[in-house]
Formats: structure tokens, sequence, C-alpha cells
């Protein structure tokens, strides 16, 4: 069975979609830690992130990167936290969480977005790329 990110990437599930290629597809979490939490995803579904090829590997963190520099340009906050857990969604992804306190890191407090909110949160984020 499909995961919801695989859903997502077939179109069949709606996103907050920041940016996509050929082999990655970030948006926002729409569960967040803070304003402008991030998630990058491979195309191809996998579950664990080191059951990657290093090719998917490596390009995965390049689009994160590209996306954390976005971030840190359109949210303000101390920095973007980089988080890979991928107990809860059985495809591999990588948070990006502009972090404001370490609180924001813990995923124990969320965030509560409109649907304006989430898109004017999308759409500075897409601005700085």
């Amino acid at each position: 069975m499909a995961s919801i990110f695989t859903k997502i990437v077939n179109g069949e599930i709606p996103c907050y979609k920041i940016a996509e290629t050929d082999d990655f597809l970030a948006f926002l979490d729409v569960n967040p830690n803070s304003k402008g939490h991030t998630l990058c995803i491979p195309k191809n579904e996998v579950d664990k992130i080191f059951d990657l090829d290093e090719a998917t590997y490596n390009g995965l963190m390049s689009f994160s990167r590209k996306i954390a520099l976005a971030i840190e340009k359109a949210i303000p906050c101390h920095r973007v936290g980089v988080t890979v857990i991928g107990l809860e969604v059985p495809h591999a992804h990588v948070h990006l969480i502009p972090l404001h306190s370490m609180e924001d890191a813990r995923f124990i407090k969320k965030e509560t977005l409109t649907v304006e909110e989430f898109k004017s949160t999308a759409d500075a984020i897409k601005a700085q790329l």
C-alpha cells in the first residue's frame, strides 16, 4: 500500500508544495513544529533513509539544503534544524524545522496555521528559491 507521501507525489492528496524536481518533492508539514516546517522526500518510496541508494541519498540531502537556505531567508528563526526520524510514515523524509528554541525540535508542541497561513508561508519560501 502506498504511503501518504506517495499519494502526495501522485497528486491523490493535496499539499502545500515548496519545490519539486524529477526525483524529489518539498512541501509544508501540515502538523508543523513551527511555521515553515517542511518535509523533503524522494519521489520513489523507500522506507528507511539509509536504504536509499547513494546517489538518491546525496541528491535528497542536496535538495534539502537548497530548501533549508530558502526557509532561512523566508522565515525569521535562529536556524533551520534537520531531523530524520522516519517512524511516523514509512517513506524516507527529511524534516526542515525553523528553530526559535529547542522546543521546536521536540515534536511535542505543534503550530496551528490557517489555510491562508500555509499558502503564504509556502509562497514566501518558494520566492527565496
